[in-house]
This record gives C-alpha cells, structure tokens and sequence, in this order.
C-alpha cells in the first residue's frame, strides 16, 4: 500500500513529498492528524534503512513533529516506529501522532521484570553490544 503512496497509484492525503521521503495522515488514526512519515524507497525496517539515508529520512521526522505540534497547536508529539513486530504494513513508517495534556492517551503498558543477577545483564549488555554496527 505505501508503495502505493509512493507510486501515486494509491492516493493519501499528503504532507509532504520530499527526496528524503513522504508524509501522509494515517486514515486509522490515535488522534486527528496522526501523520506517517516513509522513505521512497521499499524498506522494510529501520536496520533496513541505508546508513546514507538516516539524516534525510529523520530530518523530514523531526520537521513533521515540528509541523504536527505548531499546525494543529498540540502540545507535543508522539512519535513512534515498530519493527517487524506490530509493523501492521511491511514498509518502514514512523508514526507522528499530536498530544495534547489530558487527552487519555496512555502509552503502551509493558509488563516489568528484573534481571535474575548482574551477570545475566551483564552478558546481554554484552551480546547487543557486539552486534552493535561500527559508526
């Protein structure tokens, strides 16, 4: 469907179009002007985003939030992206949803645990930082 978007074969009420990518309302959305931003390009996820691509594609994020909160006079944004899981279409999309103080929104509720000792977390630490990519 983004592909779509992009293609212009599917219409959207649009945003923005730029080279770094498009924004777009979501027709689902939290609150009225919850805004998707996506790359040109089909890519799936956000470790799927070519490294030269990230100041352009964030760039268009960060002026979204921007426009999202001085348009619509919210008092902030929410912004947002799953990977894979939750991702209900598989073309990277980041989420810009407007807030207001008092709007109900909750957040998402994640159920707390604690690691068992240092050691556990220590080893974790370790392997997520050994597949960390070189800057």
């Amino acid at each position: 469907m983004f592909c779509g978007i992009v293609a212009g074969s599917v219409p959207a009420f649009m945003i923005a179009s730029e080279d770094a990518g498009l924004a777009f309302l979501d027709l689902r959305p939290v609150f009225p002007g919850h805004t998707l931003v996506i790359p040109r390009d089909h890519i799936e996820t956000l470790p799927d985003l070519p490294k030269e691509q990230i100041p352009g594609y964030f760039g268009l994020v960060q002026r979204v939030a921007v426009a999202v909160q001085a348009g619509l006079e919210a008092d902030g944004t929410f912004v947002a992206m799953n990977n894979t899981v939750s991702q209900s279409v598989p073309h990277l999309h980041t989420h810009v949803v407007p807030r207001r103080r008092k709007d109900g929104l909750r957040g998402f509720f994640w159920p707390r645990t604690k690691y068992g000792a240092d050691l556990e977390a220590t080893e974790i630490a370790e392997k997520i930082r050994a597949a960390l990519p070189a800057s």
